[in-house]
């Protein structure tokens, strides 16, 4: 039998490309799609660039980069104003509703780890830029295959999503944990993790299934061993400039950083002063 862990309490995971939807790949295809509805083409990088913010303040982000916004002034003679964003944004949520239901595959090793950090006391926790109504059709794909989280905050339930620490606090109220540092946030985007420093946790950057890849299963199994090593380099670098402590290729991967986080807690380390 596995031995409990002394000092974590709870984990609390991203969704799209930490637990779901290998690559995050549903998000990234729709915003580029509502920009291209605005002859304001974009490309992939730039979809993916502010991903993990609550989705109305990622469109924001793209559409303050200096080269689209050249090109919105470009075909309105005008810059994006609040009025274009809240059109974006009303036809994003039925289109990323649309196609949801073939993105919501859990990654694979994801429901065998968290079965055994449950088995070791954790609790575990989510948060997620998804709205609640869109978190009804990911959950429900989720809990099919395995993976059902103890509570799930969405971009609605804190006045400001990530990088804010906000929904970590609301998730550890709701799993009734403390202090923060018994908590290990775990994401795939540069601003969770920030959102993971912010709160006081320790943070687990995943780089091999999450955005800063943006691979597929498949895509990822073409690799060679040469370039699956870059563009894990490549993401990783991100997240440890966000402030990582860690970093691992899958969730899959995850439990011997939690056994080095707890025993690095015994010796009476904390993640605020911890590199």
């Amino acid at each position: 039998m596995s031995d409990p862990f002394q000092r974590i309490k709870a984990l609390v995971l991203d969704w799209a490309g930490t637990t779901i939807d290998h690559g995050s790949r549903a998000p990234a295809i729709v915003f580029q799609e509502i920009f291209r509805r605005r002859e304001v083409p974009i490309s992939l990088a730039q979809a993916r660039e502010p991903m993990g913010r609550a989705k109305r303040d990622h469109i924001v982000a793209i559409a303050a980069m200096s080269e689209v916004a050249a090109a919105w002034r470009a075909a309105y003679g005008r810059d994006c104003g609040d009025a274009d964003i809240d059109a974006m944004y009303a036809d994003f949520l039925p289109l990323q509703k649309a196609i949801l239901g073939d993105h919501s595959q859990v990654i694979p090793g994801v429901p065998e780890t968290i079965a055994e950090c449950r088995h070791r006391g954790l609790k575990i926790g989510s948060s997620t830029g998804y709205t609640r109504e869109l978190m009804e059709i990911v959950g429900d794909a989720a809990r099919q295959q395995g993976y059902q989280p103890d509570c799930v905050l969405c971009a609605e339930d804190a006045p400001r999503g990530r990088p804010a620490p906000y929904l970590i606090y609301e998730a550890a109220k709701r799993l009734d944990v403390f202090p923060l540092w018994a908590i290990v946030k775990v994401d795939d985007t540069p601003v969770g993790i920030e959102a993971g420093r912010n709160a006081g946790c320790w943070t687990v950057g995943v780089t091999l299934t999450g955005n800063g890849v943006g691979l597929s299963v498949d895509e990822v199994a073409g690799l060679s061993a040469d370039e699956r090593k870059r563009v894990c380099a490549e993401a990783g670098d991100k997240l440890k400039q966000a402030g990582a402590h860690y970093l691992v290729e899958s969730v899959a991967d995850l439990l011997p950083v939690l056994v080095e986080i707890d025993n690095r807690m015994l010796q009476g380390e904390v993640p605020i002063n911890a590199a």
